[in-house]
C-alpha cells in the first residue's frame, strides 16, 4: 500500500497563489500516477489533475487549465500542485491520490483550501 500526506492548504484571497504538496511512502515503486481531486461542501468529489509518474504527462480539468500546474519530484516521491489566480469556487478540500499497480487507489487525508472574495 502507499501512504500519502498532503500539506500546504490555507486561507487566501481571490487572485492569490498556493502550493500543495503530497509526499508518498510505502510501495512507491508500484505507483503509476499521482493526482489531485477536490470536494467542495455539498458537492461530489471531482477530478482536478494527474501526472504519470514515469513520463510526466499531465491531464487537467477544464476548470483549472492555465491556472494550476502539477509537477513531481521522483527522488522524493512527492507531487506538487501550484495553484495560481485562485477563485472562490476553488474552495474545497483537496485530496491527493496515487494510482498503484495491482491495488486500489491510495488517498491522502485532505487539505483545506479556502479562497475569499
Amino acid at each position: 500500500q502507499v501512504q500519502l500526506v498532503e500539506s500546504g492548504g490555507g486561507l487566501v484571497q481571490a487572485g492569490d497563489s498556493l502550493r500543495l504538496s503530497c509526499a508518498a511512502s510505502g510501495r512507491t515503486s508500484s505507483m503509476y500516477a499521482m493526482g489531485w481531486f477536490r470536494q467542495a461542501p455539498g458537492k461530489e468529489r471531482e477530478f482536478v489533475t494527474r501526472i504519470t509518474w514515469s513520463s510526466g504527462s499531465t491531464v487537467y480539468a477544464d476548470s483549472v487549465k492555465g491556472r494550476f500546474t502539477i509537477s513531481r519530484d521522483n527522488a522524493k516521491n512527492t507531487v506538487f500542485l501550484q495553484m495560481n489566480s485562485l477563485k472562490p469556487e476553488d474552495t474545497a478540500v483537496y485530496y491527493c491520490t496515487a494510482v498503484v499497480a495491482g491495488a486500489s487507489n491510495s488517498w491522502g487525508q485532505g487539505t483545506q483550501v479556502t479562497v475569499s472574495s
